[in-house]
């Protein structure tokens, strides 16, 4: 076997899949995407913000949406046109990973309407017109871990929907979404389905805690403080890491795993470096470990490229340091919960503006190609 010469082919070799958090119709239509697979990439994250940012920039979606205005479609059918045929765009191109990794890999997810946040049933129909309407096998549907959320993650697993479970910080939170796993799996396997094409991935946000919990050190402004600087998310997500591997090896989950279930794998989000004082490839070298996913922006797959580290496990056996980081942080007043409901509630938040600015964006879209028509 040849030797792995690439950082990017030493995560692979390390059992770190690498997936792109972006996606624009500019990217499928210049091969970009393509590129990207062939380099490393084998799944792709999509948010609000993501769809938001593509839709405001340039000329790619000018064609559809001339198509959109002629047909009478209103704002919010055109959005879920729009992002529905980029994602199975994208799913295609990621197609043959999927095919080559036995459904592992080789996805691309769709975010459920982050207004349905905190409405179970809502969320749940909205799941299944977005698996339905995609219509491929290596798609994720995005449900957030909100409290209201859970339910729907069970319901969605329950019809044989693949999900990506989004926005968890806090470790209670995970525990309630690997729950919400079992549960769907097990309900699925009730309901007659078979659990081998069912995919999961529960997405755990990293460099957000370390943002809101660096302001907090700052203001404190000590010596010990200033010392636990950026070591606040790499201990959180360890310690979720730390829960996977329960539930792994529960009797639950082997029952489970009998039946020819894929385990729910943790996936590192928000892994862009926010402080650019830290090294640009943090959040990944930091967080190297067997059966998880890594899914990054351009920018810090270009820096892992580049210069990331040798892909050594860095997770494994760091359990009891990464709760004394906990523990000291709080013996500075600092509550790990506390900040991780407040990031819970700001990520909400930041998708539900970008969605209002995409349905601006798309109106104004529409408006512009229904006028340019009647001057044709």
């Amino acid at each position: 076997m040849a030797p792995s010469t690439t950082p990017i082919e030493r995560l692979a070799a390390a059992g770190v899949a690498v997936w792109l958090d972006d996606l624009s119709r500019e990217r499928l239509r210049t091969g970009n995407l393509a590129d990207l697979v062939e380099q490393g990439v084998v799944g792709v994250t999509t948010n609000p913000t993501i769809f938001e940012k593509a839709l405001s920039e340039g000329d790619a979606y000018d064609e559809q949406l001339q198509e959109l205005a002629s047909a009478g479609a209103d704002v919010d059918d055109a959005v879920f046109r729009i992002t529905t045929d980029d994602v199975r765009t994208a799913a295609d191109v990621l197609r043959p990973v999927y095919d080559r990794t036995d459904g592992q890999d080789g996805r691309v997810s769709i975010e459920v309407d982050p207004r349905l946040a905190r409405d179970t049933e809502r969320t749940i129909a909205a799941a299944k017109s977005l698996w339905s309407t995609v219509d491929r096998p290596n798609v994720f549907v995005k449900i957030p871990a909100t409290v209201e959320g859970l339910p729907a993650i069970t319901a969605a697993l329950a019809e044989g929907i693949s999900v990506n479970v989004t926005l968890i910080f806090s470790l209670d939170r995970y525990r309630a979404v690997l729950d919400a796993f079992l549960s769907g799996l097990e309900q699925a396997k009730a309901n007659g389905h078979d659990l081998a094409p069912i995919a999961s991935v529960a997405s755990f946000f990293v460099s957000r805690v370390d943002t809101a919990v660096d302001a907090r050190l700052d203001a404190i402004g000590t010596p010990e403080a200033d010392a636990l600087r950026g070591t606040a998310a790499i201990a959180n997500a360890r310690l979720a890491y730390g829960l996977f591997q329960e539930v792994v090896a529960s009797d639950r989950w082997a029952a489970l795993a009998e039946a020819g279930a894929h385990v729910q794998r943790p996936l590192w989000a928000s892994t862009g470096v926010k402080d650019k004082r830290y090294p640009d490839t943090l959040y990944v070298d930091e967080l190297v470990v067997a059966g998880t996913v890594n899914t990054m922006p351009e920018a810090t797959f270009r820096a892992v490229q580049d210069h990331g580290g040798d892909a050594a496990d860095t997770v494994t056996g760091t359990q009891d340091a990464a709760r004394r980081v906990i523990e000291r942080l709080a013996e500075l007043g600092i509550d790990i919960d506390e900040v991780t409901e407040q990031l819970e509630t700001e990520g909400i938040d930041k998708f539900d503006a970008s969605w209002s600015q995409l349905i601006g964006t798309v109106t104004d879209g529409l408006k512009a190609a229904g006028a340019q028509a009647e001057g044709e």
